[in-house]
């Protein structure tokens, strides 16, 4: 008589892939990642943070179609402009929406703006562990570096040793700066201990710090 298998099946979920790229800045710095389609907007904005190396100084928000997702204040209460909390939408509610493309922006100051593209759909590998990285190029900017203005100055500065700014400039960011470095072994372990968090009873999406400073 034959015994049953007492082995657990693992479930697959669905997954996003999801392409963001760096606008007005050329060549394009751009992240790939695969994202549970439970997550919410919160923690897509901890995935973009993580995949870009952003260290989340800042405050940020979602542009979709005509609403803005992100930490209402109470700023907002007084003007015309409604923010929505981030973490009451997921990307399940914008799949069954048809909506595939939206604007991510970070930093209200520098304003930096990432077109945020669902390039598919799918079910996760049974083994695999979500967020995960999938691939990109070019390293993104410092943090309060003057935006893209201010990138393009410091780049021209920091790849120059005979640059007026260059002594300065390397001072200022601590040290060399390899602009197609994207530091991919510190993504996956960031995104790894994201997914290793997942598995917790809460399956808590709200990894990494809050902003402390909001620049309009």
């Amino acid at each position: 008589m034959g015994t049953a298998s007492t082995g657990t099946v693992r479930m697959m979920e669905a997954v996003a892939r999801i392409r963001i790229e760096l606008r007005d800045l050329e060549p394009k710095i751009w992240r790939r990642v695969d994202v549970p389609l439970s997550s919410t907007m919160e923690a897509l904005h901890h995935v973009i943070q993580a995949s870009f190396r952003w260290q989340d100084y800042h405050w940020y928000e979602f542009a979709v179609g005509d609403r803005i997702y992100g930490v209402p204040t109470d700023d907002d209460v007084l003007s015309d402009r409604k923010t929505y909390k981030a973490s009451a939408l997921r990307l399940k509610t914008l799949a069954e929406r048809g909506v595939d493309r939206f604007l991510y922006v970070y930093d209200f100051g520098d304003d930096w703006r990432h077109d945020v593209i669902v390039e598919e759909v799918r079910d996760g590998d049974e083994d695999g562990e979500y967020p995960a990285f999938v691939d990109g190029a070019r390293r993104c900017p410092p943090e309060d570096v003057g935006g893209t203005h201010g990138f393009t100055e410091f780049l021209e500065a920091m790849l120059d040793v005979s640059h007026e700014e260059h002594a300065r400039m390397l001072e200022w960011c601590g040290g060399a700066f390899d602009p197609e470095d994207i530091d991919e072994q510190e993504i996956r372990q960031v995104l790894g201990i994201y997914a290793t968090r997942r598995r917790g009873p809460l399956a808590s999406h709200r990894s990494g710090k809050r902003g402390v400073s909001r620049n309009r």
